[in-house]
């Protein structure tokens, strides 16, 4: 890693970073400011968190770092900030940094790069090629911008494997390991706490408990768990949904169809800073994301969290964190296909009935985590960044330059 001094700009003027989000968030908030010590960053936000994808009780985030929320609206599911263009020009920023959301704001903080002949650095995390009309007819537009950004950071090793067929030079990307506070939920959680937990969700304290924690969406693949856990026929286990989202009134019904609505519990949401407790109940958490045309599950910052607590996770191979390398199949849980209910019973059996493959794999858990931090992340933010300013060309198809004067008139 470059030193500080590297990172600094002409004439040992430090680097202005302009870093455009949609928003900032708490699971996300520590790497921000890991940046921000490091660069003096702008960040833009354009969006209040009406993601679908994003439970409103989360709510938005600010933190120390310096920021705008900038004011938009919505049109045909497309966030228009009328005022990014102005924010992007404002100041004289050395380098743009931009996740891959925003079909507004992503082409225009590309735009305004070129514009002004500074490099442009994408983030992003997706690891498919959406199949929706819609993203089929930007899709080219994106990939432009996949292979000429100065430089592109790949939040996992699928992810960065995906740039490579599409085309991206290995040598601008730049892979950060997708990271939580880990301090956070590595706390020491006690035995009375655990103890309220399991009476508040009527658990006997001899049953084991098989966690879910999300949302509760189709992209989820909940629906596979319920079954798989009917199939496993645990009456020594409880499947604990922790979590909220438009499949929860299904979800209870398919529960009660398949005959384990006792030993299903429906926790409703759990605030970032409860989940604790619930991973320092669980036996084993399960991810059995699935791919749709319009989405595939990017990591799942469950698993590390989860991890902290030595839970092992089964997930589905439409997880991130599982082609992304976290889960180790057979090492620090299960990778299982998508969409398969026998696998993921199986899986499930074989921790549920080995305390020694259990106590490992926790132990493992613990161990891996502790190499995936947000200070790590940051780090490969940073490498980015100073790799764009390097090597950035200065031969642009385009350039903003200031008008040119002749005989005390512009031209």
């Amino acid at each position: 890693m470059k030193s500080d001094q590297a990172m600094l700009g002409d004439k040992g003027r430090q680097l202005r970073l302009c870093l455009v989000s949609n928003f900032n968030t708490f699971y996300r908030n520590g790497v921000f400011e890991h940046v921000a010590h490091r660069l003096k960053t702008q960040f833009l936000f354009y969006s209040n968190g009406s993601e679908s994808y994003w439970l409103p009780e989360h709510g938005v985030w600010r933190g120390d770092i310096e920021h705008v929320y900038l004011k938009g609206f919505d049109i045909a599911g497309t966030r228009i900030t009328p005022s990014l263009p102005w924010h992007l020009l404002k100041a004289p920023y050395d380098v743009y940094l931009k996740c891959i959301n925003g079909r507004f704001a992503l082409p225009v903080t590309y735009l305004v790069a070129r514009l002004r002949g500074r490099p442009f650095v994408l983030w992003t995390e997706v690891w498919m090629r959406y199949r929706t009309r819609a993203h089929r007819l930007v899709y080219p537009l994106t990939r432009h911008i996949y292979r000429h950004a100065d430089a592109v950071v790949a939040c996992g090793e699928h992810v960065a494997a995906f740039l490579r067929e599409e085309g991206v030079d290995p040598e601008r990307i730049f892979v950060a390991r997708h990271a939580v506070d880990n301090a956070v939920y590595a706390r020491p959680v006690n035995e009375l706490e655990v103890a309220a937990l399991r009476s508040r969700l009527d658990i006997a304290p001899e049953q084991k408990v098989v966690l879910y924690m999300g949302r509760m969406t189709e992209v989820k693949g909940l629906p596979y768990l319920l079954r798989a856990f009917s199939m496993a026929k645990r009456n020594d286990a409880v499947l604990v949904l922790a979590g909220s989202g438009s499949e929860e009134a299904t979800l209870r019904v398919e529960a009660a169809a398949l005959g384990i609505a006792d030993r299903v519990r429906f926790a409703g949401y759990v605030s970032a800073e409860q989940t604790v407790s619930y991973y320092a109940l669980a036996w084993t958490m399960v991810l059995p994301s699935i791919e749709l045309d319009h989405i595939k599950e990017t990591w799942g910052l469950v698993v590390n969290e989860a991890f902290n607590q030595g839970v092992p996770v089964i997930a589905s191979d439409s997880v991130g964190a599982a082609a992304g390398g976290l889960v180790d199949d057979g090492v620090t849980g299960y990778v299982v296909p998508e969409r398969d209910a026998g696998a993921l019973a199986h899986a499930m059996t074989a921790l549920l009935d080995d305390l020694g493959l259990r106590q490992r794999m926790s132990a493992t858990c613990r161990a891996v985590i502790t190499r995936w931090t947000q200070e790590g992340m940051a780090e490969s933010f940073l490498a980015a960044v100073h790799h764009a300013h390097l090597h950035f060309s200065k031969t642009v198809p385009f350039r903003l330059r200031p008008p040119r004067v002749l005989g005390g008139k512009h031209l």
